[in-house]
C-alpha cells in the first residue's frame, strides 16, 4: 500500500509541471479563443534565454558566477524578453488578423512556434544546458521516516510554485478589470471593440502573462530535464491536460494535471509490464480520447448549446 501512495503523489506532483505548461494554453485561449500552438516554443524560448543570461551576465557586469545577483537579474532580463515577444506578437501577428476565423489565427501560431524556436537557437545556440535553482531532487527526509514514502523535494517546490500561480490568476480574471476585459475579447472581438475595449493592449497584457507562466514551466522543466529543444514537446503533453480540464478553466488546467499525472504514473506501474512498457507515453493521449467523447468541453470547460 505504501508503493501504491509513493506512485500517486509522484504522479500528482508531476502532473503538476504538465499543468504549468497547459496555464499558458489556457491564457491565450480564454483572450483570444484560439488553440495558441507555440506555447511550447515560448516556455523553450523562455528557459533558453534565461540559462543564456545565466551565462553571459558573470562577463558583462562582473558579478559572482552562480550569485542570487546574476540569477534575479537574468529572471528580469528573461522575463522582459518574453513580454517584448508578447509585444511583438500582438503588433506583426494577431493585429493584422483581427475578426478573422479562428483557424487562420491558429495557424498563424504554427508559423509562430517555428519563428520563435529559431530566433531563441539563433541568439543563445542549441546546445543542452544544465539548469540549477537550488531546489534537489532528492526524497524528503520526513516522508520517509515516517511514513517510507518516496516524495521528490523538488515537485513539492513545483506544486507550490504552481499552486500559487493558479490562485493568483484566478483571482485576477474573477476579479479585476483586465480579467473581465479578458472574457468579454474571448467571447467577441467585435462587440468589445465596440465598448471600447482596447483589443491591442489586452492582448499584449495576455501574451505578457502567458510568456511569464512560460518562464516559469520553462525554468522548472529545464531543472529537471535540461534545457533543451525537447521543451518544445512538453506542449503535446499539455493537450490531455487541456482535453480533461476545458480550454478556459485556470483551474481545470491544474486538476486535469493531477489526473493526467497520476492515472500516467500508475498506468505505468500497474499496466505498463503487461503491454511491453511505454505506456506513459500514448496512456494520457486515450485517457483525454475517452474523456473527449463523453464530456467535450471538460470538467471546467463552458458548455456550448446550438439553438435551431
Amino acid at each position: 500500500m505504501q508503493f501504491f501512495f509513493e506512485v500517486l503523489i509522484g504522479g500528482l506532483l508531476s502532473g503538476v509541471l504538465y499543468a504549468l505548461v497547459a496555464l499558458g494554453f489556457v491564457l491565450i485561449y480564454k483572450a483570444s479563443g484560439v488553440f495558441n500552438f507555440a506555447q511550447g516554443a515560448m516556455v523553450f524560448f523562455a528557459a533558453l534565454t534565461f540559462v543564456g543570461f545565466l551565462e553571459v551576465l558573470p562577463g558583462w557586469t562582473g558579478m559572482e558566477e552562480g550569485g542570487r545577483a546574476v540569477f534575479w537579474l537574468a529572471f528580469v532580463l528573461s522575463l522582459a524578453a518574453m513580454v517584448v515577444l508578447a509585444i511583438a506578437t500582438e503588433k506583426f501577428v494577431l493585429r493584422p488578423l483581427v475578426n478573422q476565423p479562428p483557424i487562420t489565427l491558429f495557424m498563424a501560431t504554427i508559423g509562430l512556434t517555428f519563428l520563435v524556436e529559431g530566433i531563441a537557437q539563433g541568439i543563445w545556440g542549441a546546445n543542452v544546458r544544465g539548469l540549477d535553482l537550488g531546489i534537489a531532487d532528492v526524497p524528503i527526509e520526513y516522508m520517509m521516516d515516517n511514513f517510507n514514502i518516496l516524495i521528490s523535494s523538488f515537485d513539492v517546490f513545483a506544486a507550490a510554485v504552481a499552486a500559487v500561480l493558479v490562485a493568483a490568476l484566478a483571482l485576477f480574471f474573477q476579479y479585476t478589470r483586465i480579467g473581465r476585459a479578458l472574457r468579454a475579447v474571448a467571447d467577441d472581438h467585435q462587440a468589445a471593440l465596440s465598448i471600447g475595449i482596447p483589443l491591442r493592449h489586452i492582448w499584449v497584457i495576455v501574451w505578457a502573462v502567458a510568456g511569464f507562466v512560460a518562464l516559469v514551466a520553462g525554468m522548472i522543466w529545464g531543472a529537471r530535464n535540461g534545457v533543451q529543444f525537447a521543451l518544445t514537446f512538453t506542449a503535446l503533453k499539455a493537450l490531455p491536460v487541456l482535453i480533461l480540464g476545458g480550454f478556459t478553466s485556470v483551474p481545470g488546467a491544474i486538476v486535469g494535471g493531477l489526473i493526467i499525472g497520476a492515472s500516467e504514473k500508475l498506468a505505468e506501474v500497474y499496466v505498463g509490464p503487461f503491454v511491453g512498457g511505454g505506456i506513459e507515453s500514448w496512456f494520457p493521449y486515450i485517457l483525454a480520447l475517452g474523456f473527449l467523447l463523453v464530456r467535450p468541453e471538460g470538467l471546467f470547460g463552458e458548455k456550448h448549446i446550438d439553438r435551431v
